[in-house]
């Protein structure tokens, strides 16, 4: 068997030539030519993985090693007999973790505190008043495996209410309280996005549902967090709420039109990173071990050979904030500070890929 292999999925090496001869490659250029003879691909979200690609190819099945499809046309793998799996849930747990270090470095930043203004995230962090999030309302857009871990976050710090919005698990869960997109604007203090990206006619569009008029609808306190896809979110909507104040501020992880992303958007947000919500070493871990463990199964080959796909243990002094540095901060945020990451892209936004294909080891805990 032939497998291509986007060259940044982690901890694959070594592994993947256990099912047959590997080669990798920069996911965003895989080619045509390249998956003529190939058996298999295992990818992420840079290949488009369409007509284009694949027409004339031998490959039967494809693996991405992301929750998110909306790479991939599943139209046309149908029509051309391809079969194709995602990895639901692989990085929930690492989703929410960077959202409750999103909160936390809000709340060192006084965004909550009465009378007063959101210091910039350059600013030295405050001690944390935890007590603050008893008063706020958390919505919760999407709610799959990532939301109901944000869900689960939320419960922890202690939120005084979380709404849930979830249209299609509405419709066949009636015996459920979900709310409107309606209602989570009115109501909530913070939105944190966690749909996929679809598109008209489709039942349920995400498409730009953070629209002029969603924001207009938002308390001028409100924060706003996108961590799902870019597209969910009208980035100009997004921009021209921040500048003209009518919101308090928003935290941003995926972009419209990756990695070429709005300078004015990344200037405005609070904290801007280049799309690694979900890149815990522990997130990406389940992504690789859980697509070597479909493609095997695809092949009828052992599947559980893969189970030994693990992250690596930190150091004893690892810390994202080294002793002396950030002692106001949260004990979480020692284990991982999306400040760190936006700084980065901040000062090189030129280097999105970069950051996101070399990102240093994080763990969940």
């Amino acid at each position: 068997m032939k497998i291509i292999i986007d060259d940044k999925i982690p901890f694959i090496r070594g592994f993947a030539e256990r099912l047959g001869e590997a080669r990798y490659l920069p996911g965003s250029a895989i080619t045509a030519a390249d998956v003529k003879d190939a058996d298999a691909l295992i990818v992420r979200t840079r290949t488009k993985c369409n007509r284009q690609l694949l027409e004339g190819s031998r490959v039967s099945f494809i693996a991405t090693a992301t929750i998110g499809f909306d790479h991939i046309d599943t139209d046309y793998l149908q029509e051309a007999g391809i079969a194709w799996t995602n990895c639901p849930g692989c990085n929930a747990r690492s989703v929410a973790q960077y959202v409750e270090s999103a909160l936390l470095q809000l709340a060192a930043h006084g965004c909550w505190d009465e009378g007063s203004a959101l210091l910039p995230a350059t600013a030295p962090p405050s001690p944390i008043r935890r007590e603050v999030f008893s008063r706020l309302t958390l919505g919760i857009v999407g709610v799959g495996h990532v939301g109901e871990q944000v869900r689960l976050m939320a419960e922890r710090l202690g939120f005084g209410r979380i709404l849930l919005c979830d249209p299609p698990r509405a419709e066949h869960e009636p015996q459920n309280a979900f709310v409107t997109l309606d209602e989570v604007a009115r109501q909530s203090d913070i939105i944190t996005f966690h749909t996929p990206l679809t598109h008209a006619p489709t039942p349920y569009p995400t498409y730009h549902m953070a629209s002029s008029a969603f924001f207009r609808a938002l308390r001028p306190t409100a924060v706003v967090i996108n961590s799902s896809r870019g597209e969910v979110v009208d980035g100009e909507a997004l921009t021209q709420a921040l500048f003209s104040k009518s919101i308090r501020a928003a935290v941003v992880d995926t972009w419209e039109h990756e990695p070429h992303i709005s300078s004015s958007l990344l200037n405005a947000v609070f904290i801007g990173t280049p799309h690694i919500a979900g890149y815990s070493a522990d997130g990406k871990a389940n992504g690789t071990r859980m697509a070597l463990q479909a493609v095997a199964r695809h092949f009828g080959l052992n599947s559980e050979q893969f189970e030994a796909v693990q992250p690596p243990t930190l150091p004893a002094d690892f810390a994202y904030y080294p002793e002396g540095e950030g002692k106001n901060v949260a004990p979480e945020l020692r284990l991982y500070d999306p400040l760190r990451d936006s700084e980065a892209l901040k000062h090189h936004p030129e280097a999105f890929e970069a950051l996101r294909g070399n990102y240093p080891l994080r763990r969940e805990k």
